[in-house]
Order: structure tokens, then C-alpha cells, then sequence
């Protein structure tokens, strides 16, 4: 599993190593393909109450570090 402070982790026996939200079995995919087909933020914390508003900001500025990082 990922570090206590992700809030994307992995782990073998959920959803097959999927990224997930932490303490869930809500994919960090399902997040982006939300917002790929112009769904809200809010759409998604609709459909899936286990995720807090916070957690998916945290989630997509994890994954705009990792990018950034990668590019710099």
C-alpha cells in the first residue's frame, strides 16, 4: 500500500491494484473519466458518497505534481 498521507493508494487485493481513494473501492479513474466527459466534480461526489470533496481535490493535485514532475 501507498503512504499513510496518499490519498490514492494501491493495493493487490482491491480491485486488482487499481489506484483507488483511500479506504474505498472508488477507482481515482472514475474521477477523471467524471471530468473527461464534462461531468462536475460535484456529479462525482454524488455518485460515490465515500469520496469527500476534499480527498478528490487532494487526488487530482497528487496527480498534477506526479505530471509536472514528470515534465520538468
Amino acid at each position: 500500500m501507498a503512504d499513510a498521507g496518499k490519498v490514492i493508494v494501491k493495493n493487490d487485493n482491491i480491485l486488482g491494484g487499481e489506484p483507488v481513494f483511500r479506504n474505498t473501492r472508488v477507482p481515482f479513474q472514475a474521477l477523471l473519466d467524471y471530468l473527461e466527459h464534462g461531468k462536475t466534480l460535484d456529479a462525482f461526489l454524488d455518485d460515490f458518497p465515500s469520496v469527500s470533496k476534499s480527498e478528490a481535490i487532494a487526488a487530482l493535485e497528487e496527480a498534477k505534481a506526479l505530471v509536472v514532475a514528470r515534465l520538468a
